[in-house]
């Protein structure tokens, strides 16, 4: 059984309640890192079901969607400290990330994402070429043209 000793924690709460702070989206939090020719995102949703997430890419904008459930209101809470509702973050990602080949993941509460660098913003070598592939400048075609008026 839970005790509740602290009353200050209780008026929070009941602020939190009656304001409506508690309805507002929670934060997502989020890691994020580059691994070679990859990006990866990883954010923390414990206790969502995978069948409420729900991620949209518009142009360059990757918007993660998560929803945990509202309380039983027949349930008799003696605490309730987790975020409930639905929880929304947009990533703005670079021009040089393949945004039509990003993989998601969701396993034990944290939802990964990979994204790959674009073909054409990797490295890339440029051939040089050699002999006759150049065409001379005459001299002829190298003197500006005088105009007289």
């Amino acid at each position: 059984m839970l005790m509740r000793t602290d009353p200050f924690r209780d008026l929070d709460r009941f602020a939190q309640q009656v304001l409506g702070t508690a309805a507002r989206p929670a934060v997502m939090p989020m890691d994020a890192w580059r691994d070679g020719e990859k990006f990866v995102v990883e954010f923390d949703l414990p206790g969502i079901d995978a069948n409420s997430l729900d991620i949209d890419i518009e142009r360059n904008v990757v918007t993660v969607r998560a929803e945990r459930p509202s309380v039983d209101p027949n349930r008799e809470m003696l605490a309730s400290e987790r975020p409930r509702g639905v929880f929304s973050r947009q990533l703005v990602l670079g021009e040089n990330l393949d945004t039509d080949r990003i993989e998601a993941c969701y396993q034990e509460g944290v939802l990964r994402l990979v994204i790959p660098v674009a073909e054409r913003a990797k490295p890339r070598k440029i051939s040089v070429a050699r002999g006759n592939g150049h065409k001379a400048i005459d001299e002829a075609d190298a003197q500006p043209e005088v105009i007289e008026a």
